[in-house]
């Protein structure tokens, strides 16, 4: 396993761990803005169908490519599309789980895609939501030497292309606008972005240790201002 892969274990480690109970049995997951497939693929081989709809078709294609590699082509499938017209490529209550990783932070009116995923959701499903937290948006750029935008963020401005981010009150909030309901909060990357890449190239163990540490502290709420990212499992 590579440097990068042993990163985006640790940084995706917490993220499964909550999918585990949702993902039990078979059963329809939309991945939107799945890309190349590398949470959908994964999902597929669990034996769920999953359908990808991303905007780009070179990931579109790449995913068709990984789908065939694994074997799981016959239960995944790809459409282009957005979440601002999610409505015109997939049915109304026609998915059990559906995974929205990355993507809320993106679209000009997160509630407005909230509530439009609750619509492509069956009765009692589930909602997989990763997104950008501030608080660690914040700190990242005052120790870039980046103050204004630091304070930018603060304030709850968008900075540069990365878009929305949120504090855990403020997506709970959305999602409960929207019909949801909140399961879990985790703090994802905590210290996986932290550590140096050659720690965990020099030191045996380091990346299990790192994983179980993130795993550890995920569901602590004071470690959650600390995290670059932040998961809610949510039904509706």
């Amino acid at each position: 396993m590579s440097a990068s892969e042993r990163r985006g274990a640790a940084r995706t480690a917490v993220v499964w761990d909550s999918l585990r109970g949702v993902l039990a049995e078979p059963c329809d997951v939309l991945d939107i803005g799945g890309g190349t497939g590398g949470f959908a693929v994964r999902v597929a081989e669990q034996g769920h169908r999953v359908s990808v709809v991303d905007p780009s078709p070179d990931a579109l294609a790449a995913l068709g490519r990984r789908a065939q590699e694994f074997g799981v082509a016959d239960r995944v499938t790809g459409q282009q599309g957005e979440l601002s017209s999610l409505l015109d490529a997939v049915e109304e209550a026609s998915f059990d789980v559906v995974l929205c990783h990355g993507v809320l932070e993106v679209v000009e009116d997160p509630g407005a895609a909230l509530a439009t995923l609750a619509r492509v959701l069956r009765p009692g499903g589930s909602l997989s939501l990763l997104v950008a937290q501030r608080h660690a948006a914040v700190v990242a750029r005052a120790m870039a030497g980046h103050f204004g935008q630091a304070k930018a963020i603060l304030s709850g401005e968008t900075v540069g292309k990365a878009g929305h981010r949120f504090t855990s009150d403020e997506i709970t909030g959305l999602l409960a606008g929207a019909g949801f309901s909140t399961v879990s909060v985790h703090g994802i990357r905590v210290f996986a972005d932290l550590v140096p890449g050659s720690l965990l190239d020099l030191e045996p163990g380091a990346t299990q240790a790192l994983v179980a540490l993130e795993q550890e502290v995920a569901s602590r709420p004071e470690y959650l201002p600390l995290a670059t990212q932040v998961h809610v499992l949510a039904t509706h």
